[in-house]
C-alpha cells in the first residue's frame, strides 16, 4: 500500500478515536459557561458608590453542633439568591463564620436556594430554600441566619434559622451607620424568609482535599 494511503489511514483512525473526547470536553465546556454565565457573583458587601436604592442587609452565623472531628471550624462559604420572576442568581461570596452581608438587588421576589460550608479543604452544600421580598427605596433587613451544622458524619445536616430581635436590630443600624452612611437614615423594613427554619442534607463537593480515593471513608 502506497505510503500517503497508509498516513491518511492512520490520520482519519486517530480523528475518529479522539472525537468522543473531543465532544465530552467541548460539551462540558458549553456546560460550564452556561453555568457561569447565569449566576452573578458578588462580594459579601457591596460597595457605598454601587447602591441604586435597593439595600438588602442581613447576617449570617455559622456554629459546629457536635464533637469536632476536623482542625477548622466551619465557616459559610457562599450563599445562592434567585431572582423569582427573572431567574436571575446571585452568588454572595461570604468566607466568614460571623459576618453583614450587603448586597443591591431590584425589587421584587427571592428565594435562598443554595448554601455551601467550608472547613479548611472540606466543602459540602446542601439545598435550602426560603423566600423573602425587596422594595423598592427602602432598606430592606433579612435578620440574623444562623447556620447550625452537624459534626462531619454520614448524614450530615445543617439547620438553618432566621429571626431578628431588638439586639440584633440595633447591631445592624450601628453597622450601616459605619459602612454606609449615607443609606442609615433610609426607612427600613424587616422582611424575615419564609419559612424561618429549615433542615437540609450537606453534601461533599470537590475540590477534596488530595487523598487517594482509598483512603476516603466518607462521602458526606
Amino acid at each position: 500500500m502506497p505510503a500517503q494511503y497508509v498516513f491518511w489511514e492512520c490520520l482519519a483512525y486517530n480523528f475518529l478515536m479522539k472525537t468522543p473526547s473531543l465532544l465530552k470536553r467541548l460539551l462540558c465546556g458549553l456546560l460550564l459557561l452556561g453555568i457561569s454565565g447565569c449566576v452573578t457573583v458578588v462580594s459579601s458587601q457591596v460597595e457605598p458608590d454601587q447602591i441604586d436604592g435597593n439595600l438588602v442587609v442581613g447576617r449570617v452565623i455559622t456554629t459546629l453542633h457536635g464533637e469536632r472531628a476536623r482542625r477548622y471550624l466551619p465557616q459559610l462559604r457562599s450563599i445562592e439568591l434567585e431572582n423569582q420572576n427573572t431567574s436571575q442568581r446571585y452568588q454572595i461570596e461570604i468566607d466568614s463564620g460571623d459576618e453583614y452581608f450587603t448586597i443591591d438587588l431590584l425589587p421584587g421576589r427571592y428565594r435562598l436556594t443554595r448554601v455551601q460550608i467550608s472547613e479548611g479543604a472540606f466543602r459540602s452544600m446542601a439545598d435550602i430554600s426560603g423566600t423573602f421580598s425587596v422594595d423598592s427605596g427602602v432598606v430592606t433587613y433579612v435578620g440574623t441566619w444562623r447556620f447550625m451544622v452537624d459534626s462531619p458524619r454520614y448524614g450530615r445536616m445543617v439547620v438553618l434559622a432566621m429571626n431578628t430581635d431588638t439586639q440584633d436590630t440595633a447591631a445592624m443600624k450601628d453597622f450601616l451607620v459605619k459602612r454606609y452612611p449615607s443609606v442609615s437614615e433610609q426607612r427600613f423594613l424587616s422582611h424575615i424568609p419564609d419559612p424561618f427554619r429549615t433542615e437540609a442534607r450537606l453534601y461533599e463537593v470537590m475540590p477534596y482535599p488530595r487523598y487517594p480515593r482509598y483512603f476516603r471513608r466518607h462521602w458526606w
